[in-house]
């Protein structure tokens, strides 16, 4: 094929191509003449006490010793005592029977969450007191083991 088909915009961008790989071998060996290698040292950088890079390492008269076993970690998530209760408490606020959804207001957070009918262990109706679970379904929270609310004698 020859390139007389061409047109002028296929021949400006092959002639900008062309330029732009000559400029880039032209870089390269210049760079490779000029013998200037990079090193390691020219690659750190150092964070100063104040948290600003520099380039200049730290001064090893103003390092300070800190006790490892003086570190305190505080982590809520697995403590027992900041655990959320598992078992809430609520009333069903919407039970449609025939399509088998609803809503249940949690007494603690006023929260509105879904419930539907397979994550039932009772039969529901509206304004009923129940017990459930939360758990993250796909499109937010919803209740899981919902069981009506019964008190036990002695015990609030």
């Amino acid at each position: 094929m020859s390139r007389s088909q061409e047109t002028f915009n296929k021949k400006e961008v092959r002639n900008r191509k062309e330029k732009k790989r000559k400029e880039k071998n032209e870089k390269r060996a210049k760079k490779k003449s000029e013998g200037k290698k990079s090193s390691f040292d020219d690659m750190i950088a150092y964070v100063d006490e104040f948290g600003m890079i520099s380039s200049t390492p730290p001064d090893p008269d103003k390092r300070t010793v800190i006790d490892a076993e003086s570190i305190e970690l505080k982590i809520t998530k697995n403590n027992p005592e900041f655990a959320q209760d598992l078992q809430r408490k609520g009333v069903v606020t919407f039970f449609n029977g025939s399509k088998g959804y609803g809503f249940i207001r949690d007494l603690e957070s006023n929260q509105s969450i879904f419930v539907h009918a397979n994550n039932m262990l009772e039969p529901v109706i509206e304004n009923n007191i129940v017990t459930f679970e939360i758990n993250k379904g796909p499109r937010g929270l919803s209740a899981m083991n919902v069981r009506l609310f019964k008190e036990e004698p002695g015990i609030k």
